[in-house]
């Protein structure tokens, strides 16, 4: 028997658009990113702007720029766009930012789509999972499923390259973008998150980016910063011009050292720090 071939993107999207369509009206949690924006579009698709907004959490975990870049993308794809803002901040198993952080950050942001949800008549509400995160540490899973969020790419059975090339097919503009976790995930676990620590994050990200830098972290180890870059981008930091300009930049925003990671940037590095004890959220079953 012939071995069959790569699915077509139009029945790639096809397959998509038949798992929303039975809902008819949804909220869809939003961030810019590529997964939830492609279900946005889809579900605009298939039930109209009005039967399926895009709803983004605005915290001090989601830098400005990213933000900016959600509406921007958002007003380019006509989607309708709701901003919330989450109060993850004020709980304490947010702030203690154990292995099951996600998990406290993801439960405030489904109760406020619920609510929403609730107030204003929409049904269900989906995310951007694919078939490909279900194998990683994600505590955000686990919120997922307890407020019966529905996952449309995992139904349709996306992975992430086929996430990636049905949103080239639709012309989306962030179909080649990186992944980008929140600023907290630059918090070793077991150090408390506080907007201060976020915003030093922040500053020195953006100073990095200005700098001609791209797809890094900065990671917060109190005094010092620890900075994780893509291999092909070493180079450019070992210049001494630059080199010195980095060092200015990222001390300005308030570290005392600077440090730069030789095994370059690797998304998820903090989990290696992960205890046992540390993988299971609140109130669920070891």
């Amino acid at each position: 028997m012939a071995k069959s071939g790569p699915v077509p993107e139009s029945a790639l999207l096809d397959r998509l658009q038949a798992v929303i369509r039975p809902y008819g009206r949804a909220l869809i949690a939003y961030s810019g990113g590529v997964d939830s924006t492609l279900v946005a579009v889809a579900a605009r698709r298939v039930l109209g702007k009005d039967n399926a907004p895009a709803v983004i959490g605005d915290s001090p975990s989601l830098p400005r720029s990213e933000l900016a870049q959600a509406k921007a993308l958002a007003e380019d794809l006509d989607l309708g766009l709701i901003v919330i803002h989450p109060d993850e901040q004020q709980d304490p198993g947010y702030q203690a930012n154990a292995g099951d952080r996600c998990y406290y950050c993801k439960t405030h942001l489904y109760e406020h789509l619920h609510a929403y949800a609730t107030q204003h008549g929409y049904g269900i509400i989906f995310n951007g999972t694919n078939t490909d995160d279900l194998g990683d540490h994600r505590p955000g899973l686990l919120a997922a499923d307890q407020a019966q969020v529905k996952s449309p790419l995992v139904e349709a059975g996306l992975d992430k390259d086929q996430v990636r090339l049905l949103a080239r097919h639709l012309g989306l503009a962030n179909a080649d973008k990186p992944a980008a976790a929140c600023l907290a995930s630059r918090i070793p676990y077991g150090t408390a998150v506080t907007p201060q620590r976020l915003a030093q994050i922040e500053q020195a990200e953006e100073a990095l980016k200005a700098l001609g830098f791209v797809g890094l972290r900065v990671r917060h180890h109190e005094q010092v910063a620890r900075i994780e870059l893509p291999a092909d981008q070493m180079q450019h930091m070992l210049d001494p011009n630059v080199r010195q300009k980095v060092a200015q930049a990222v001390k300005q925003a308030g570290f005392l050292y600077v440090s730069l990671d030789l095994e370059g940037f690797r998304s998820g590095s903090a989990n290696v720090a992960l205890t046992v004890g540390m993988l299971t959220p609140a109130g669920a079953a070891r």
